[in-house]
């Protein structure tokens, strides 16, 4: 009878050990999910649920709340727990790293272009990187994966994918000609000279095409990639000197150089293959083309009266040279904040956007502009358009149609870029708006 007491009292004792852990963690779990909903609410009202390009769409019948996903993103509350499936907070923060798709265990998990209310203008491209037009292939930015790490992963497996058709006896000057030396392009030709392919690689600005426009203390890369005839890139936190630095190292290293300050005009089909032409009156004959050129190759301009002026920049390159100047930041993306604030440390900076509110600003940069304006050492002016740029001073028209004028020096325009429609469609490539497009998925056995 005592040993039947015993077990009672002992299983008795377990039964409400076990009552007491589920309790507390449902608890928990109704907690979080609270606390998650709070920060959905918040995206929403700050414009930052709704994505606008890149992001993570999350299976919820795969799903089974490992919460990998969520430790594998480098930026910050993109994903979250809500009633023990992953969900998406900060949907227009989501800059594509991908990472969440490679650390999911079940594969719930997928990377989308766009939404069914917002599309995003992409050229047609097949799983081998491949255009509609046969012999152009497309990697990186342009083809909707603008993260270094994606780009450079594209581009490898892109002249993978076109080496496969090259035509040895070809009496053509190459086998392949890259356009664009950003991260996709350079990868590229790393890889075509792996491959033994005769190439040349074509760059109307720089070597590291848009990266070589960023400010020189600007992070450009967050996480690890595999650079073709280097190997492992273990960078973190890592700088646009630093990177621009491996890439020289690594092309020098193999004897390779980058035909720089060569914009392409027009690619042509011709005898089987193309000629790309040159804006300096350049031609090159080639077997396969691959285009790695970025959505962000022309800058957005306001088409405003004094936009001419040669105070006017699109990028900004050096701020630490700049001191004690009256600086006009046009636009309301990382990228505008980004530089205003660097211009802040040495000069009066005013930031115009035409919204009343910033949305989809990496939370880093949201903190640290919501600091510079608490300190007053920054001027925000929201609804606000550039309406006239003179010689030694901006003429800005609020929402109510008031307008100021401010002493200026130097005016930086942020208004994002142009995507090359005319340049693709002139070759021949079909350009489609994507309205919530898996562009990355694992697929189903």
């Amino acid at each position: 009878m005592e040993s039947f007491l015993e077990k009672i009292i002992i299983y008795g004792a377990v039964s409400i050990f076990l009552i007491g852990v589920v309790y507390v963690y449902i608890r928990k779990l109704r907690r979080e999910s609270k606390i998650v909903g709070e920060k959905i609410r918040v995206a929403k009202e700050e414009g930052l649920h709704e994505p606008v390009s890149l992001h993570p769409v999350v299976d919820v019948n795969s799903c089974i709340q490992s919460g990998a996903c969520i430790r594998a993103c480098p930026e910050h509350d993109i994903l979250g727990i809500q009633n023990g499936k992953a969900t998406v907070i900060n949907a227009s923060r989501c800059v594509g790293h991908g990472a969440c798709f490679h650390a999911c265990p079940t594969q719930a998990i997928s990377l989308f272009i766009g939404t069914e209310k917002r599309g995003v203008d992409l050229p047609h491209v097949n799983q081998y990187f491949e255009s509609n037009v046969k012999g152009i292939f497309i990697a990186g930015e342009m083809g909707g994966m603008g993260l270094i790490k994606n780009a450079v992963e594209q581009g490898r497996q892109a002249v993978n994918n076109l080496a496969r058709g090259i035509d040895q006896k070809s009496e053509m000057d190459y086998d392949l000609v890259i356009v664009g030396a950003g991260p996709a392009g350079i990868a590229s030709t790393l890889e075509a000279h792996r491959l033994k392919l005769k190439t040349i690689t074509l760059e109307q600005d720089s070597l590291g095409g848009t990266v070589s426009s960023f400010p020189r203390s600007k992070i450009v890369m967050t996480s690890p990639m595999d650079l073709p005839l280097h190997g492992k890139v273990k960078f973190f936190e890592t700088g646009k000197a630093e990177l621009l630095e491996l890439w020289n190292e690594v092309l020098s290293k193999n004897a390779i150089q980058i035909a720089e300050k060569k914009k392409v005009d027009r690619i042509v089909q011709q005898n089987g293959g193309f000629e790309v032409q040159c804006n300096d009156g350049s031609n090159y004959s080639t077997q396969r083309v691959l285009l790695a050129i970025g959505r962000r190759g022309t800058p957005r301009k306001l088409n405003v009266p004094g936009e001419h002026l040669p105070k006017v920049f699109y990028r900004l390159l050096e701020p630490e040279l700049i001191h004690n100047k009256n600086i006009l930041v046009v636009g309301g993306g990382d990228s505008a904040i980004e530089s205003a604030l660097l211009l802040a440390l040495q000069n009066q900076v005013t930031l115009s956007y035409r919204k009343d509110t910033f949305s989809r600003l990496k939370s880093k940069n949201k903190q640290n502009l919501d600091t510079a304006i608490a300190n007053k050492h920054l001027e925000v002016v929201l609804n606000s358009n550039v309406l006239k740029i003179e010689e030694d001073s901006v003429m800005l028209e609020l929402n109510d149609h008031e307008k100021i004028s401010i002493p200026n020096d130097l005016v930086y325009i942020f208004a994002g870029g142009e995507l090359p429609t005319d340049f693709l469609k002139s070759a021949g490539i079909l350009i489609t708006r994507k309205f919530g497009e898996a562009v990355l998925k694992h697929e189903k056995r």
